[in-house]
């Protein structure tokens, strides 16, 4: 509530300029508030989406990651045009989608096709850079590679994770499944908790070049989140909950520094978001950016420590 001036002499002037800083904050907190039911209810979305096509069928799993590779890949090469590249984008997201096809396909004719795909694509890349007159073959070619293995990669491996890794869990590709989701969550847990601690207790830059607003508090209380996160899968899905610690525990730190990876694409890029395709959330890149480091780190955690 403002408090208004009662001089007669300048009542008139001052009531004004109060009313315009009152209304100006309502404006704001109105905006605040906005975005702020935006974002949730995008989320709440998203995360029907996510759940469905996961738990529905190998092939809705499949179109969703599709989705988010093509989605991903259209991103990052117009974040890399900003910074001057000029990427083969069709050339990139077809190899991308190969890289897809290969991994729910592991054996027979399709998996032969995608390799042999994803074989003719990247040569292909430098026989068009041959026509393309750019200044900067090297980066246009080396960009365009880069979308693959930054994009395709990761989102494919989420469907390995389901069906290879999942035997840690069980024999069973619905408990896969289920990891699969435990391990979104322990994701969407760090990025909660260390939000929520960061706004409290923050006081000591994590990465102020690239993400001002990060602290340690924050990386801190993100861990910590996501490894109780983690125990708490571990036992729902009936599983060692030690082994969910260690892999909240990998994937929270990886996650962190995909998070600023992709900052310091946008930052290069000159632009806040990576895209809009998500309301109040930005776009694939800055929803999915944490999964895109983690998920390597994550496999190789279960692969070689686990199994």
């Amino acid at each position: 509530m403002c408090r208004l001036n009662p001089n007669p002499r300048t009542l008139p002037f001052r009531t004004n300029k109060q009313e315009m800083v009152c209304n100006t904050g309502n404006y704001d907190m109105t905006d605040k508030m906005k975005n702020l039911l935006v974002r949730t209810v995008s989320g709440v979305a998203l995360a029907v989406v996510i759940f469905g096509a996961v738990l529905w069928s190998p092939w809705s799993l499949g179109i969703l990651l599709a989705l988010l590779i093509v989605g991903g890949m259209v991103e990052f090469y117009a974040l890399a045009r900003r910074c001057g590249a000029a990427p083969q984008s069709v050339i990139g997201i077809v190899a991308g989608l190969a890289v897809l096809v290969a991994v729910c396909f592991p054996s027979g004719k399709l998996f032969g096709c995608a390799l042999l795909a994803l074989f003719l694509l990247v040569p292909l890349s430098f026989f068009c850079e041959l026509w393309s007159k750019s200044e900067h073959p090297i980066a246009d070619i080396a960009t365009t590679i880069m979308g693959v293995f930054y994009v395709a990669v990761p989102f494919s491996l989420l469907y390995f994770f389901v069906y290879s890794c999942g035997a840690w869990v069980s024999a069973d590709g619905a408990a896969g499944r289920w990891a699969l989701l435990g391990y979104i969550v322990i994701i969407w847990a760090n990025d909660v908790c260390a939000y929520l601690v960061g706004w409290a207790f923050g006081r000591h830059p994590l990465f102020p070049r690239l993400s001002p607003k990060k602290s340690w508090e924050g990386f801190i209380g993100g861990i910590v989140g996501a490894v109780c996160v983690g125990v708490f899968v571990g036992h729902l899905l009936d599983s060692s909950c030690m082994v969910w610690a260690g892999l909240a525990l990998v994937a929270s730190v990886t996650g962190v520094a995909g998070d600023l990876v992709e900052s310091m694409f946008k930052r290069a890029a000159g632009v806040k978001d990576s895209g809009s395709v998500i309301p109040g959330h930005g776009g694939v890149l800055d929803r999915f950016d944490a999964m895109l480091l983690s998920i390597p780190f994550v496999l190789v955690y279960l692969l070689f420590i686990v199994l």
